[in-house]
């Protein structure tokens, strides 16, 4: 039996998904093969970015929020009391628990 990789993603490469060609192609790609994953506050920040980046860009920030809304079928959130103790850079500090369970 084999272990699923898991990935986490931060609030860039989510913003990536939502605007880019080549990140919703490596999530559809892998999505048998990988689990990824995100800290909440990830989320909370691409929200932010990409609502400012399509009035920027003259998109519909709904649309495009919707978009991420749909990647949340993909990546699991991940709440901060997994990473609390490290919200200075929650990315990396979910990234030293997966490893720590084996992940």
């Amino acid at each position: 039996m084999s272990v699923a990789k898991g990935i986490v993603l931060d609030a860039n490469i989510l913003v990536r998904a939502v605007f880019g060609q080549r990140v919703p192609q490596i999530l559809s790609v892998y999505v048998d093969q990988a689990n990824f994953y995100s800290p909440d506050v990830c989320f909370a920040d691409a929200r932010e970015y990409i609502s400012k980046l399509s009035s920027a860009r003259g998109l519909d920030p709904l649309a495009a929020l919707s978009v991420l809304e749909g990647i949340e079928g993909i990546v699991e959130i991940v709440d901060r009391s997994l990473y609390e103790d490290y919200e200075k850079w929650p990315s990396n500090a979910f990234k030293h628990e997966i490893r720590k369970i084996g992940l």
